[in-house]
């Protein structure tokens, strides 16, 4: 028997053809794969089964766009294991979730903390007014706190600061503080409808991007094959989502260098995009648009046009206000060399999506594993090697840019009038794994069906899951003045990770 089961992007298969290794020949092949920069851990969690647990480990390969899936079984009780985290850090977060939600423990993980306080948690003693922050000591060292109410009205986060005078010589993050227990409630929930909303509530600002990935994968797990129709939806909402958010964090950026003309501008060019949403499917936020194997809300020839007159506005407008912003003195010397993530932390700590991109490192979903519309387009990634404010600028800039080239040829596309068939009910016994790649980058679901088909597991990833760590890395050796400007150049998701 192979010691993984392949398997490509939204594809089903049953739970029993995953490799059960022993734990030591499960963390020597899973740890050593991402010494290889083509590989990266997309989702690792605890599957209970009878008196054991199962860790699942799925690793994405991307080049060929496979998934290698294994797994191993040990006692739910198991401490001291060897850590994969040893091995290679981008294992932390995943192992730290683990040890929380079950109660394993690991010998050698360097920073086994809690990551989330979930209600369900194995421990109930650990409390989060106790969280144990990491200290240096010394006379000219001294702490600042922020949070975790939000001086803006947003999700709350914790952010401690050790500083030597102005500069930051570490920032813990602490979340946790809304934890919403989304993923069992998945399971809880028996009706689709009730199931499609807790996918749009995942991350608000990330509708359309959950949303397609518990359409794909029920649908997978409903041994359905997805038409072209509605993966033609899915990447028009997408691609129109992704202009929406990265023209709101590029005004968000320039009102935090107080660059007021920048932030009105930009404030201003995002409402007709996600108002295009609201004649859509009548919400601003694209709720009930995608649907697993339905089309409430079709693409009409008039809607086409109305999108291709919202574009041409919105094209003309941007790309000037661009050129201000990118060129402006006073801009630069805010975003330059600020906030520097460099290529080895990126890799080292797993960091996907814009995070990795704006530090050289090409991973994104629409052309590692992507669905046939966007093979049609031929999706290359835009990366920048800096790993800065002004990488994280630019490169919202330009995908905003390429997202419009994206949607005009789209556009030109004529849609077969297909019949939709909907998906019946989901297979047995079944494990999904599904990536889509969003604005801010790699999102996973992970679905397993019982012997009866319902569904008995599902394990969400949020780009922000991974990217967190490099933010707190990003602000080391800068000024507290900078950490406002590095928080937003990379926007992560509370209620994405506060699952």
């Amino acid at each position: 028997m192979e010691s993984f089961i392949r398997i490509k992007n939204a594809q089903a298969v049953d739970i029993k053809s995953v490799p059960v290794l022993p734990y030591a020949d499960f963390l020597k092949q899973n740890g050593e794969l991402p010494a290889d920069e083509r590989y990266h851990c997309v989702s690792y969690f605890g599957h209970p089964t009878g008196k054991q647990l199962q860790l699942i480990c799925c690793m994405a390969e991307d080049t060929n766009g496979d998934i290698f899936i294994s797994s191993c079984k040990i006692d739910p009780d198991a401490k001291d294991l060897p850590s994969l985290t040893a091995i290679h850090e981008s294992f932390h977060m995943f192992e730290r979730e683990i040890a929380e939600n079950f109660g394993i423990t690991y010998a050698d993980h360097p920073w086994l903390k809690p990551v989330r306080y979930a209600h369900n948690r194995a421990n109930k003693e650990e409390l989060m007014n106790q969280y144990p922050f990491y200290q240096i000591k010394g006379e000219e060292l001294h702490e600042v706190g922020v949070g975790p109410i939000h001086a803006g009205i947003i999700e709350p986060g914790y952010f401690r600061f050790i500083c030597n005078g102005e500069k930051i010589l570490h920032l813990e993050i602490q979340l946790g503080y809304q934890h919403r227990g989304i993923e069992q409630l998945f399971v809880n929930q028996k009706h689709l409808n009730q199931r499609i909303q807790l996918s749009e509530s995942i991350a608000g600002d990330s509708t359309i991007a959950h949303g397609s990935a518990f359409a794909l994968i029920w649908e997978s797990l409903c041994h359905y094959q997805t038409i072209h129709e509605l993966l033609w939806v899915q990447t028009v909402a997408l691609e129109i989502e992704r202009i929406a958010m990265h023209t709101a964090d590029l005004s968000a950026m320039c009102g935090d260098i107080a660059y007021q003309l920048g932030n009105s501008v930009y404030g201003r060019l995002r409402t007709p995009i996600i108002n295009f949403f609201q004649a859509w499917c009548g919400n601003r936020f694209a709720r009930t648009l995608i649907r697993p194997s339905s089309l409430w809300h079709p693409f009409t020839d008039s809607l086409a046009a109305q999108l291709s007159h919202v574009l041409a506005d919105f094209e003309r407008d941007f790309t000037q206000m661009g050129k201000s912003l990118l060129n402006m003195p006073s801009a630069l010397s805010r975003f330059e060399k600020t906030g520097v993530v460099s290529r080895e932390q990126a890799v080292k700590i797993g960091t996907v999506g814009m995070a990795a991109r704006t530090s050289g490192v090409a991973r994104d979903i629409r052309s590692s594993h992507p669905d046939e519309i966007y093979q049609t387009l031929d999706h290359q990634p835009i990366t920048y090697q800096s790993g800065d404010v002004m990488a994280r600028t630019k490169l919202r800039h330009e995908e905003v840019l390429q997202s419009l080239r994206y949607l005009h040829t789209l556009l030109r596309q004529k849609l077969p009038n297909e019949e939709i068939e909907h998906a019946t009910l989901p297979v047995p016994n079944m494990l999904s794994v599904v990536l889509v790649e969003g604005w801010r980058g790699e999102i996973c679901h992970c679905g397993i069906t019982g012997k009866n088909g319902e569904l008995i597991q599902y394990k969400i990833t949020d780009p922000s899951f991974h990217n967190w760590m490099a933010l707190a890395l990003a602000v080391r050796d800068n000024a507290i003045s900078d950490f406002p400007i590095c928080n937003k150049s990379f926007n992560l998701s509370y209620c994405g990770f506060d699952l």
